[in-house]
């Protein structure tokens, strides 16, 4: 593999916090009214932007839970409820970096390897998000949601899995 065994816990506390980072879906819609939203969704967050309203009003930041109580009765509802499994299997890999990066001693002796953990959890939280994605395809969201994470977390996840920790 290209990343050094010694390396392998760094990367993946890296690779971690990096997916925080980056949105899992971007969306956006719009109507023949003129209205339209753009969506950016991170694991833990999602950004809605309502063009033509003051930035006071036109911007909404919500967790996983709020958006799902938004979108509770819509079609699309089934879509948020995965996300939000989504963000707790990414949450428990957030805490699993804390705590590899704080206590990395300790952490390399738990039963399993810390990083093929985090990669396990990176590659399941894309497995979700991409389930989400297909979620809004299927229930009627009114635009193309361009999974973007869901590549760099199962590319992640893969990588972490991989790793030769065998020196």
């Amino acid at each position: 593999m290209w990343v050094r065994s010694e390396y392998a816990g760094e990367l993946a506390v890296l690779l971690t916090w990096l997916s925080a980072l980056i949105p899992w879906n971007v969306s956006y819609a719009s109507n023949p009214s003129g209205a339209a939203v753009l969506f950016v969704r991170f694991p833990l967050a999602q950004v809605r932007y309502v063009f033509g309203l003051s930035i006071a009003r036109g911007v909404v930041v919500s967790d996983p839970l709020s958006a799902l109580a938004f979108q509770r009765g819509s079609p699309i509802a089934a879509a948020y409820r995965v996300w939000a499994l989504g963000a707790a299997v990414f949450a428990v890999a957030l805490v699993v970096s804390v705590v590899y990066y704080r206590r990395e001693a300790w952490a390399e002796s738990w039963p399993v390897d810390p990083v093929r953990l985090l990669g396990g959890l990176l590659a399941g939280t894309g497995l979700v998000f991409a389930g989400a994605t297909y979620l809004l395809l299927s229930r009627g969201f009114s635009s193309l949601p361009i999974p973007l994470g869901v590549v760099f977390l199962l590319l992640f996840g893969g990588l972490l899995l991989t790793v030769d920790r065998t020196a």
